[in-house]
Order: C-alpha cells, then structure tokens, then sequence
C-alpha cells in the first residue's frame, strides 16, 4: 500500500469521523448513522490479510445490526480483498482519488478579504447550502464529530452567499470536506479561492500539506485540483453487496 495514501486516509477519518469505530475480528467496522460512505464503510485491520468467509459473514450481520448495507472500502495494494469481495458478489462503487499538496502551494496568494470566510459553528446559510447539495444534518453531524482545529468556509462572491465546505487539520495536513459553490456562481474561480482560504487557516493551524478526495468520474474537481497543482496522491474504491432480489 502507498505510505502517503494511507497516512491521507487515515488523516481523512481523523478529520471526517464515523459515530463509533471498532475492530471484530480482521475487521475495523464503523458506525456511519447516515453520514455517508467514508464514515460507515469497513476496512481489513491489518494489510494484505484477505479475511475469510466466516469472517465476512460475520461484518455483514454486524453492519445489518446497524442497518447500513454491506460495504468495504478497498485501499491501494488490496488486490487480494478486492477480488475476494468480488468472487462473493460485491459490486465496485465509487472509484475514488485523493489529490495533495505542500500547503505553501496554496498559499502563494493573498486572498479577497470575503472570498473565504472562516466560521465556526456554521451560519445557518451555510447549513442551508449544505443541505440543499447532499450534505444534510447526517452529514453535517460528521463535522460536528470532527476534533479541533476545525472551520467552516463561507464564500461571497457576486455580492450574496457563493457556497461553503468544511477544512479539518490532523498529524500536520488539511482535508477539506464537503466544498459546494452553488450553480449560479461555478465558474468565476470561488472554489479556487476556497481552496486558498482553507490552505491560509490550515497553515496558520499547523498543517504542511493540503488534501482532498473526489470521486474519479468528478471532472470538475479533478480540473480544480489539477489547477492548483494539487497531484494524485492515491485512489481507492468501494465494493458493496447488493441487496437480495436486485
């Protein structure tokens, strides 16, 4: 497995953490309470160890307890995983990339002085725009899960609300999580400034290096990353079993 892909996915559950997190057996299962596929996917415990069938049956009745589908995340170097959960019937789901860079890449720049707002606790509008593009109360408890140093991101632009995300630091590097512009306001350069805010306050809070996760068919965050000289720094997906009768 990638060292550095590994040290940003574990820095992606410090800063986006599931409910409740523990181990059973080959298994680290999570508690997600409706907050998405990075807070209740499981994962092997230990890398390279492809757990048996006893043992999956095992994690599938725990997460059902939960009520959440069965669902691994497959990292970088678990080839052996991916084709075990494929031989028992899971599906790939959401192929995903995680882009990095050395914060000062970031930071070149001086920011407009309301391109990106820190707030924390959230306004309501920035509630509002979250919920509006997927990141409801389920999600927003993630954030409110996450350890300090944490903040919201508020941008204006145009004169009225352009769109809002969430930046977390842990072990040195910033994730920024849930980044939305709003429709009418894409295009005019509020995500790059976004992402510019969010590298000021994460440097100003210790952190050396600035990441993000998009899923692989997301070209528009793709090209923004690209942009801002933010590199692939690792992929992942997910593998979920389909529910009986589909």
């Amino acid at each position: 497995m990638s060292a550095e892909a590994l040290a940003l996915l574990e820095v992606n559950e410090a800063t986006w953490p599931p409910a409740r997190r523990w181990q059973l057996g080959p298994w680290i299962l999570r508690e997600g309470q409706g907050g998405g596929k990075r807070v209740s996917a499981a994962t092997v415990a230990e890398h390279g160890v492809v757990p048996d069938a006893a043992a999956l049956a095992e994690a599938e009745a725990a997460m059902a307890e939960m009520r959440q589908a069965p669902l691994v995340m497959v990292r970088p170097g678990e080839e052996a995983l991916d084709a075990m959960l494929d031989r028992a019937g899971y599906a790939m789901l959401d192929p995903s990339v995680i882009h990095a860079a050395p914060i000062e890449r970031l930071t070149d720049r001086a920011v407009p002085r309301l391109a990106a707002l820190t707030v924390w606790e959230p306004l309501q509008i920035m509630r509002e725009i979250w919920t509006a593009h997927g990141f409801g109360p389920a999600r927003q408890a993630v954030m409110e899960r996450a350890p300090q140093p944490k903040t919201g991101l508020l941008a204006r632009q145009n004169d009225h609300p352009a769109g809002t995300g969430f930046v977390a630091v842990h072990d040195g590097v910033a994730m920024v999580h849930a980044l939305v512009v709003v429709p009418g306001e894409r295009r005019q350069g509020a995500a790059e400034w976004f992402m510019r805010g969010a590298a000021v306050w994460a440097e100003a809070h210790g952190a050396t290096r600035i990441a993000a996760i998009a899923t692989r068919d997301n070209a528009a965050a793709a090209g923004l990353y690209d942009k801002l000289g933010m590199g692939q720094a690792g992929v992942y997906h997910y593998r979920i079993k389909p529910a009986e009768g589909r």
